[in-house]
């Protein structure tokens, strides 16, 4: 059974390989964003209780999160595994998650964690580029439209994010760094973290992210 979280800074490449290793395990990707949003569509107590601050404009409080997590983890459909996606973000999270993930006979079985230097980190960010009406990604380097500044799909205008950067990426690296560093720490001490470069190409990665789930 794989019980994944997945790490990593902004850029590191986590969206490419969460889709690579659902696909090649079936197993469910779960991001906070997307398990709120279920969440509320149906309703739930603890969906209706996240909307509630969500549209104050608050930060969820952890225990509401937990909850979801719990929620969300009990399904079937993680039943043969899991890959969590932006979450546990805390200690607390990641000690909540511990006993949880137990609970349910679900826990963690590894934390992958995709290191990339910060100055590759804003080449790639800054350089992000969406299209403004259908959401296709692009690179001006590495992803560059057949026509410049064009979407190859609907033909809508591409733009830069707020945030995609120099500035604002400094600012998310340095709270990444803040807030991450001793949930490393923790799951290092748990013999349950594995870190991989994330500049070896997205081929390259994933094969040795296979070697590592079969492995262990």
């Amino acid at each position: 059974m794989l019980n994944i979280v997945l790490m990593g800074p902004p850029g590191a490449g986590k969206g490419t390989q969460a889709k690579r290793i659902v696909a090649s395990y079936n197993i469910p990707h779960i991001s906070t964003g997307d398990m709120f949003r279920e969440a509320i569509k149906a309703q739930t107590p603890l969906g209706k209780l996240a909307q509630s601050y969500i549209e104050k404009g608050h930060l969820v409080p952890d225990d509401v999160t937990i909850g979801l997590v719990k929620e969300r983890l009990s399904q079937p459909d993680c039943a043969n595994g899991y890959l969590l996606d932006g979450f546990p973000r805390t200690i607390p999270q990641a000690e909540a998650l511990e006993i949880l993930s137990k609970e349910i006979n679900r826990p963690v079985t590894h934390v992958v964690d995709i290191e990339v230097e910060k100055q590759e980190l804003i080449r790639r960010i800054s350089g992000r580029r969406v299209c403004k009406c259908c959401g296709a990604p692009y690179h001006i380097v590495t992803m560059k439209p057949a026509k410049d500044g064009i979407c190859n799909i609907c033909g809508g205008d591409l733009i830069q994010r707020k945030d995609d950067n120099e500035e604002a990426l400094n600012i998310r690296l340095d709270h990444y760094v803040k807030d991450t560093k001793p949930l490393l720490d923790f799951y290092q001490k748990k013999n349950l973290l594995h870190t991989f470069d994330g500049t070896v190409g997205a081929d390259e990665l994933l094969n040795e992210l296979k070697k590592l789930f079969k492995e262990n």
